[in-house]
């Protein structure tokens, strides 16, 4: 079954909405450049309310090593997830400061981005179209892809089914498609989680 994370949840509504939709996995963005920036002091508060069950990612862009480690350290993630540059050494450093497993993006445009995510020392690989593009990828690029990957890039409720049906990927990820100006919908949020489901019965 394709595990669900609703990435860029920054409201105590949102978080009301992840309890009861109950996906494995929420994120919180922590690159300033995001309009979906949490601080963490707001982060901390809003993994409090998170129901058990629901992992919280921390979203880091270019990100020194040891800034992650405390965000681990201080209760508000237990899992880290690299968007920028970051690469095996940087990693590796990572690993000597926290145990907490680590999910690596890669931007997918060609095979050879595809050879660099199956060779990443990351806990879990995460494919993607770009730093919250909204858009897809070209899908027949991952199809021999033998590790466990997080799928993300313009998953929206209306396509994620097929692209679990015919993928099969260890969890799907979106955040901008589960919006209505700006702000998350619990309407999308559910429908992209029983598209989900559906196809997992």
């Amino acid at each position: 079954m394709s595990k669900i994370k609703l990435c860029g949840l920054s409201r105590e509504t949102d978080i009301s909405y992840a309890n009861f939709i109950m996906p494995e996995f929420v994120g919180f963005v922590f690159a300033v450049s995001s309009k979906r920036y949490v601080t963490p002091e707001k982060a901390l508060r809003l993994r409090k309310l998170l129901r058990a069950g629901i992992t919280p990612v921390g979203v880091f862009v270019d990100e020194a090593p040891e800034t992650i480690a405390e965000y681990v350290k201080s209760g508000i993630i237990d899992v880290v997830q690299l968007h920028g540059s970051e690469d095996d050494d940087f990693i590796r450093r990572l690993r000597e400061l926290t145990n907490a497993p680590v999910i690596k993006a890669f931007r997918i445009k060609s095979a050879e981005d595809v050879l660099c995510a199956e060779s990443s020392s990351a806990d879990i690989v995460l494919l993607d179209s770009g730093c919250g593009t909204g858009k897809t990828f070209d899908h027949s690029l991952i199809e021999s892809v033998s590790r466990p990957y997080f799928l993300a890039g313009g998953l929206t409720p209306e396509n994620v089914g097929a692209a679990v049906e015919s993928l099969r990927p260890y969890a799907v990820d979106a955040s901008s498609s589960l919006e209505s100006e700006g702000v998350k919908d619990y309407s999308k949020m559910k429908a992209f989680a029983d598209a989900v489901r559906r196809k997992d019965e």
